[in-house]
């Protein structure tokens, strides 16, 4: 399905800011806000800080986009959404890398208790240091 589609989809009008996040999102790895928004930039032109985070809610919100917040480091964006993956993040420089799920069905982790909750989804943040840092 085309961005376009998406946004409609998710009940969200079509825009050029839109579509430029969207790609630029898909193009990078697991950028910030700044990074998105010198990417739309380079894209559509003039358009706000301010703009990119509305829209940066909006598409997590309706969820285009999976956010994530790795301790100490600002939020960031990804496009692969809906399949309970991972991450590992670099002590040293930040850097975010996708893991896929540890262990059997989404959620991969089935915790001691539940609390009488339904759980559906797991968040597990694996820390280390990259190859690159190493």
């Amino acid at each position: 399905m085309e961005d376009g589609d998406r946004l409609r989809h998710a009940g969200l009008r079509v825009t050029a800011a839109r579509l430029a996040i969207m790609q630029t999102v898909r193009e990078g790895d697991h950028l910030d806000a700044d990074a998105i928004h010198r990417g739309v930039l380079r894209r559509v032109g003039q358009v706000s800080l301010q703009a990119v985070y509305e829209a940066l809610n909006a598409l997590h919100g309706r969820g285009l986009l999976r956010r994530i917040e790795p301790a100490g480091s600002p939020a960031r964006y990804e496009t692969r959404i809906g399949d309970n993956h991972h991450h590992l993040v670099c002590r040293r420089c930040g850097r975010v890398t996708d893991v896929d799920c540890a262990v059997g069905h989404a959620p991969c982790l089935d915790p001691v208790s539940d609390a009488g909750y339904l759980v559906d989804e797991a968040d597990v943040t694996y820390w280390g240091v990259c190859p690159g840092c190493r």
